[in-house]
């Protein structure tokens, strides 16, 4: 598909999910992670070996995602324009866009009107940390360090995908960050079963984490995100959602981080960013940095593709 055709997918797949967001029913992600759960029962070994747990591991990743993003493939390269409709349907299936902002107003809007219980229970559908203990100023925070990993996760990393690769590369990311999101946690049962999850995750998200956290920058405070992004990144536990976090921190003029609590656990993370905490208002920003960084993006993909004509 030449890249004309393509920009033109990527055009009708924001304006998708956009005007719809995330289908009610039958989306395609919910029957993966169905499928996945069944691999998962089939190929996880209780008290394996860590080396034999990890190939076992690798073995349900390929299984889960080759063959859909092999689908993928032969479904973009139909012939009579239906090619390029499955190379649309594939980006706005993997985008998140209208769902990211959906689940974040809705720890808004109660957090503005005081009710911190259903702010709890809006933003425990979107993060994995305990939210039952958090109080309005944590569940603050929590949202918006969610809204800014997920603008990557959710927008600009299946945009970069879709980009280098069409359909396929846009699927092939979101189905590896929902295992990821599955099985990339570092507890007894998945330390070694998610270690290729979470490795091959964060490979395919290194790239783009970094763009996104250059958008970010570009967005708000320059300097001070870059900053943030140079001197706190390293020390986020993960090497993609620290550059993000700590250059959209940085970008907002907020600080994010602390003290957190994951099945009961409290864990001191680094402080990113820099100025003062984040209040509720605070989160429409944050949300502003992913749809003017998206309008960035496809603004910059038109520029470049009109650039190329005059060549």
């Amino acid at each position: 598909m030449n890249s004309g055709l393509l920009l033109l997918a990527a055009i009708g797949a924001v304006m998708l999910d956009r005007w719809l967001g995330e289908p009610r029913q039958w989306h395609p992600l919910v029957g993966f992670g169905r499928l996945a759960g069944a691999i998962e029962a089939r190929w996880r070994v209780e008290n394996a070996i860590p080396r034999h747990g990890q190939i076992l591991g690798l073995s349900a990743w390929l299984l889960a995602v080759v063959p859909l993003s092999l689908l993928a493939l032969a479904l973009c390269r139909l012939p009579w324009g239906l090619g390029w409709l499955a190379s649309c349907l594939c980006l706005y299936f993997s985008l998140g866009a209208r769902s990211l902002e959906q689940h974040v107003l809705a720890v808004i809007h109660p957090l503005e009107a005081g009710d911190l219980t259903t702010a709890r229970v809006s933003l425990g559908r979107i993060v994995s940390r305990d939210t039952a203990v958090l109080d309005a100023d944590g569940v603050t925070r929590a949202a918006l360090e969610t809204t800014l990993e997920n603008g990557n996760d959710a927008v600009f990393g299946a945009l970069f995908w879709f980009a280098l690769l069409g359909g396929p590369g846009a699927v092939l990311f979101r189905l590896a960050n929902t295992l990821d999101a599955m099985w990339g946690y570092k507890s007894p049962r998945y330390r070694n079963f998610g270690w290729a999850a979470a490795r091959l995750d964060d490979a395919l998200n290194w790239l783009p984490a970094r763009l996104t956290a250059l958008t970010y920058a570009l967005l708000g405070n320059t300097t001070q995100a870059i900053t943030s992004w140079r001197h706190q990144a390293h020390t986020w536990d993960s090497p993609n959602a620290g550059p993000v976090m700590a250059s959209g921190a940085g970008s907002l003029g907020l600080i994010l981080g602390g003290t957190a609590s994951y099945q009961g656990v409290g864990e001191q993370r680094p402080l990113l960013g820099a100025g003062r905490n984040p209040i509720a208002r605070d989160l429409h920003r944050g949300l502003g940095l992913v749809r003017k960084g998206l309008t960035v993006w496809l603004t910059t993909g038109i520029m470049a593709w009109f650039a190329s004509q005059l060549i």
